[in-house]
């Protein structure tokens, strides 16, 4: 009902008559409901809950991004490093798999030589063997030497790389295995780089060496024609 139709209703709330009575108490009438908060009244008719102003809401600042090294991001990550138990069973079974390989070499060849343990001094001669090969050394008579300089240069940075990492540890002795292993090798290279180059020149109708150059090097390993280059 509007509110200009209600009835106008007076109620004496005087406790007192006019004669000094009493007065029965009145009827309670029943509380008009609330009137609606204007945000109510607002959502209703907009059929749901207001929505919020975003432009109101204080949001965080994003943090910084860390620093992104460029050269970081080409580095695979590594894989997790095997634990104590783990490197204990490998190492175990490896030497139990050694061991009975020896023990078959040795059966199938009667009078073998149980074969040393490795040690530096064998490692050394090992990778000082290998860049040899790699540099021709060791052809037969009458046979043309293969060459591989790239195999050869990778094997004499290693047994530099060995040599400086392990100079603190080492003996006397060691130490001058490795510096003569590395001279020796480092000559043999010079050597070899020297003679191709004179074959190409050769070849290009360059004059040739001078008598007295050196040819070769490791007691003339190489003969018919000089070396040839393996890559």
């Amino acid at each position: 009902m509007p509110e200009q139709d209600k009835p106008f209703v007076v109620n004496d709330r005087r406790k007192h008559r006019m004669d000094g009575e009493l007065r029965e108490p009145l009827p309670q009438t029943p509380a008009e409901p609330a009137q609606a908060e204007p945000k109510a009244d607002a959502e209703q008719a907009a059929g749901g809950p207001t929505p919020i102003n975003s432009a109101h809401l204080v949001t965080p600042a994003p943090e910084p991004a860390a620093a992104d090294a460029s050269a970081d991001d080409d580095i695979p990550p590594m894989p997790p490093p095997p634990t104590e138990a783990e490197i204990e069973q490998v190492r175990f079974a490896y030497e139990q798999t050694v061991e009975r390989l020896d023990t078959m070499m040795r059966a199938g060849n009667p009078g073998a030589e149980h074969m040393p343990p490795m040690d530096f001094t064998r490692l050394v001669q090992s990778v000082y063997m290998s860049a040899m090969v790699q540099l021709g050394a060791g052809t037969e008579q009458g046979q043309q030497a293969r060459v591989d300089l790239l195999g050869a240069k990778q094997s004499i940075e290693m047994l530099a790389i060995i040599g400086e990492k392990t100079r603190s540890s080492l003996t006397d002795t060691e130490q001058r295995l490795v510096e003569a292993a590395l001279f020796e090798l480092r000559m043999g290279f010079l050597e070899i780089t020297q003679l191709l180059a004179r074959q190409a020149a050769a070849k290009q109708g360059a004059p040739t060496a001078a008598p007295g150059q050196p040819t070769g090097f490791g007691g003339g390993g190489f003969t018919g024609g000089g070396p040839r280059i393996v890559r």
